[in-house]
């Protein structure tokens, strides 16, 4: 899917943890959905922003894939009192501000799909919704448990964050956990990324 893009990913992706950085209206989430796409069989989707069965339709229709195949942790729809999917692929934490009660249950969904032996993507959409109710420490340390029991199994974690709403020094904490940091920009129309990791420079703007 991503063929000309400077993206080594393949397999099960090897354990990799990948965050794609940009300002809105860029493409993150659309890339992040590709990319998960790409690196496994199946998907866990920890939504902050939109309910499970939404997520589930927009990745079930990259990935062409049945939605109800889709794990989801759901941070959003208990919080706004909307209707809740019932079924073993989802579990609903009580707020994006709850990153214990996150991690919790993604670790009942992980469970789940451990015992499918199966190559999973793991996406958060996004960090930026739980920088909004919590210290940059507390997420950090959320995402570098969340990426190192992804790792375990060799999955690999696709996150999103939006580069406008925080400073330097937020963003940079937030690179920090991963192996691989994506932006992503709009010029002349076009979106295109830039993939830079801990091993070599960024590389050049690429159309995606």
């Amino acid at each position: 899917m991503l063929e000309d893009a400077p993206l080594s990913l393949d397999g099960g992706g090897g354990g990799q943890s990948l965050l794609i950085a940009g300002p809105p209206m860029t493409g993150k989430y659309d890339l992040m959905l590709r990319l998960l796409a790409d690196v496994g069989e199946r998907a866990v989707l920890i939504t902050t922003g939109d309910p499970a069965d939404q997520i589930r339709a927009d990745y079930a229709e990259v990935a062409d894939v049945a939605p109800e195949s889709v794990g989801v942790v759901d941070c959003v729809s208990k919080q706004r009192g909307g209707d809740l999917v019932q079924d073993d692929l989802v579990r609903y934490a009580s707020s994006p501000k709850n990153v214990t009660d996150i991690g919790m249950k993604f670790t009942d969904v992980y469970e789940v799909f451990r015992e499918m032996d199966t190559t999973v993507g793991v996406g958060v959409h996004t960090l930026s919704e739980l920088l909004m109710y919590l210290d940059p420490q507390d997420v950090y340390q959320f995402v570098r448990v969340l990426t190192r029991q992804v790792e375990s199994e060799g999955w690999t974690t696709v996150a999103v964050i939006n580069s406008t709403m925080h400073d330097e020094q937020v963003l940079h904490t937030m690179y920090e956990p991963f192996d691989t940091v994506i932006n992503t920009r709009e010029e002349n129309g076009a979106r295109e990324l830039r993939v830079r990791d801990r091993r070599q420079a960024a590389t050049a703007w690429t159309t995606f």
